[in-house]
């Protein structure tokens, strides 16, 4: 059985190499190598053809397959349907803002939280997604696309927490100065509340932003959408989040999808404006993409602006997200569902 090398560190490499009676500082030049997009052993030029075949025999290098591309005509924003090497596909999405380039990725093959508006968890949880599958999202997006990324987001299919192990290794693989370099302070965390997990990403203070999907400020609202709620609920996470916020000194982000007579009226607005000042939160409201296998609109423009308005009467910093993609599968999953259906 081969070793994934692109899920490796330096030092691990190096350890290695060692093992096989070659020299350690090799491995950055490997790292390197890996960091630039290179799809086999035979690219790396300065390596000796013997130690090649060497790592060829001991190792396998991950290359996702671009089945799908879309490129929005309004707004420029790419969505990718990447094939891994077992035949199962995630979804990467390419953002231009004026601040920079994001990438939002995806940190497993579907998803087992099951919240009621979102396309990603139809189906349940295929399996978690390796901390190369992770990098090569951001990496083969940059280079198929020639657009340089400075932002990282995970927010795509998956829930991060669910495979914290590898989430980590990957933020420190896409992180190191040797390979793509990324800043922490770059990278959001997208969670649906994980709260049993927040003190172990805690003890890693890796400054990075976190964000929740908080989608209502209720119990009884946000355990109809989101099961995770169950047995954890709102205050709970309230929580959670003062003490990673207290502990890591970042401020945490709520994520809320706007749902037409869900979770868009006066008394939700008052009660999060309430929750967002009582862990010092910035709110971004987030107007839902219809996915077609869900019931859920995007709330009217008029009560849209009316939460908004709450909000900014309450002194809390809320922004709305610009809607990109529209004339593309902008919802996480639905691409992914589209090759799974066969539609």
């Amino acid at each position: 059985m081969k070793t994934d090398i692109k899920s490796m560190l330096p030092a691990e490499i190096g350890a290695a190499l060692a093992e096989m009676g070659e020299p350690e500082y090799r491995a950055k030049q490997i790292f390197s190598w890996l960091a630039k997009g290179a799809v086999s052993f035979d690219e790396m030029s300065n390596l000796s053809k013997a130690l090649r075949g060497k790592l060829d025999e001991r190792y396998f290098i991950t290359t996702p397959k671009p089945v799908c591309k879309q490129v929005s005509e309004i707004d420029g924003t790419i969505k990718y349907l990447w094939e891994l090497r077992d035949g199962n596909a995630v979804e990467t999405v390419i953002m231009r803002y004026k601040h920079g380039n994001t990438v939002c990725i995806s940190s497993q093959v579907g998803c087992r939280q099951g919240c009621a508006f979102c396309a990603s968890t139809i189906g349940g949880l295929v399996r978690d997604l390796e901390p190369s599958e992770m990098l090569d999202e951001v990496l083969f997006s940059q280079i198929n696309s020639g657009i340089p990324i400075s932002n990282i987001v995970l927010m795509g299919i998956g829930e991060p927490l669910d495979n914290f192990d590898n989430v980590i290794r990957f933020l420190e693989l896409v992180n190191h100065p040797d390979g793509m370099n990324i800043g922490m302070r770059h990278i959001s965390l997208s969670t649906c509340g994980l709260t049993e997990k927040f003190d172990k990403l805690a003890d890693l203070n890796l400054q990075l932003t976190l964000s929740i999907s908080l989608h209502a400020p209720d119990d009884e609202t946000r355990s109809k959408i989101m099961p995770a709620n169950r047995g954890r609920g709102v205050e709970e996470l309230l929580d959670a989040c003062r003490l990673y916020a207290d502990r890591t000194g970042r401020r945490i982000s709520f994520e809320y999808a706007m749902i037409d007579g869900v979770n868009d009226t006066v008394k939700h607005a008052e009660l999060l404006a309430k929750e967002a000042k009582s862990v010092s939160a910035h709110v971004n409201l987030i107007p839902l993409n219809h996915v077609e296998e869900r019931p859920f609109r995007p709330s009217t423009p008029e009560n849209l602006k009316k939460f908004v308005s709450v909000l900014e009467k309450e002194g809390v910093n809320v922004t709305v997200r610009r809607k990109l993609g529209s004339d593309v599968d902008a919802s996480c999953g639905q691409l992914r569902r589209k090759l799974v259906s066969g539609k």
